[in-house]
């Protein structure tokens, strides 16, 4: 879980001493009129387009609401007004995080505790990220140094549950569920802390404590097909398949590709004596099981095709590398490094209609890549002027990138 740079974290922090203007757009915010309050921040920024206080605040408010481009734009300016603020830089970390990006996040959370190791919510997200990339010692350092900070308060939940999770890879699970526990007495609300506490008991053959927190979960989090998983699992293991159907079914339902909901829901169904039912469930998986393996042999070989594309396209034979991309573009039509392959192979051979197209569509996917942006803007560069470029000699040529 990522902890998310909350209005309410800002307001207590962030936003100690503020200008009178941007104290009036947070009166609008507490009040709930979120228009009006972007509509003064943006007069704010235009009559003063070096006050950070706003752009940090209109940044934040803008990820809030989903507006990406928005979000990216007034906190990448902050952070360039106060390049020395940790506080802006772990913003905009939290901004790429919201929008699915984490190795753009990554080095602003690092520059965050750089400048401010006393900033608790950059170790905490450092520590996040780093678990995601299975980097668990590193990660434990940043965890441990952000509950030091926060100490006996609801905002040290989030540390601890991240905590637990180390825990777990390092196999010492008795830690875990001290860390889990740690996690929710701070925060009882906290469903996938109870759960996670729920997985750790379990493991320990506490079932019935596993039980207690898995329930406790499911009550938290209806939604959360994890936790509808894993109490019908429960219960299917403490020799309750009928107590374990419901729970599984809506599992399904929530993740309809959930194999593990799935294998154990025919299972309870048939112990259950509803063996049709457990029939169609167990057709469903090996369907869905099917689907898998041809979405891992389709990955499989758009991927060698796209490197068989780059080894050409490095031996200089640029028509057979084309080839290659455009079946392996075809295959993976959702894989943007590939596309951009096929981008670069286009333009070289003069084909600059389609390949700004291709490329355009890359950097659209991907805005925050910058290597791309470069790329983009170096072909517009050189581009005729019939396709909306400047004519201008090539740089240096891109080489085939493989996955």
């Amino acid at each position: 879980m990522m902890g998310h740079l909350t209005l309410g974290l800002l307001c207590a922090g962030l936003w100690a001493a503020q200008h009178p203007p941007v104290e009036d757009a947070w009166a609008l915010l507490a009040k709930g009129q979120r228009p009006e309050a972007i509509r003064l921040l943006h007069e704010i920024i235009q009559a003063d387009p070096g006050n950070a206080d706003a752009r940090l605040l209109l940044g934040s408010v803008l990820q809030e609401d989903g507006e990406r481009a928005g979000a990216i734009a007034q906190l990448s300016e902050a952070v360039r007004l106060r390049p020395r603020s940790a506080e802006a830089h772990n913003a905009l970390g939290e901004a790429f995080i919201a929008f699915d990006n984490p190795s753009a996040a990554h080095p602003l959370f690092e520059k965050a505790v750089a400048l401010d190791p006393g900033f608790a919510p950059a170790h905490l997200n450092l520590g996040a990220i780093l678990i995601q990339g299975g980097e668990f010692d590193a990660a434990a350092l940043h965890l441990d140094r952000a509950i030091a900070l926060l100490g006996n308060k609801p905002d040290a939940a989030a540390a601890h549950y991240l905590r637990a999770k180390v825990y777990t890879a390092d196999g010492d699970l008795q830690k875990a569920a001290a860390q889990s526990q740690r996690a929710v007495s701070l925060r009882p609300d906290f469903a996938e802390a109870w759960s996670d506490l729920g997985e750790a008991r379990k493991t320990l053959l506490d079932d019935a404590g596993a039980l207690a927190a898995f329930e406790r979960a499911v009550i938290l989090a209806p939604a959360d097909a994890v936790a509808q998983t894993r109490l019908g699992s429960q219960y299917l293991d403490m020799g309750k398949p009928h107590d374990a159907v419901a729970h599984l079914q809506e599992a399904a339902r929530l993740d309809p590709q959930n194999q593990t909901a799935l294998y154990n829901l025919q299972r309870a169904l048939r112990l259950d004596g509803q063996a049709e039912q457990a029939d169609a469930v167990k057709k469903k998986l090996a369907e869905v099981l099917r689907e898998k393996d041809r979405t891992d042999q389709n990955l499989l070989a758009g991927l060698q095709l796209n490197n068989q594309g780059a080894d050409l396209q490095n031996a200089g034979d640029l028509a057979g590398a084309l080839d290659k991309y455009r079946a392996a573009h075809a295959r993976l039509p959702d894989h943007v490094g590939i596309r951009v392959n096929l981008a670069i192979a286009l333009l070289r051979l003069g084909q600059w209609k389609e390949g700004l197209e291709e490329l355009r569509a890359a950097v659209a996917r991907d805005p925050d890549n910058a290597l791309w942006k470069a790329a983009l803007d170096d072909a517009l560069s050189q581009a005729p002027v019939e396709f909306g470029g400047l004519g201008r000699p090539p740089k240096a040529q891109l080489s085939g990138t493989k996955y």
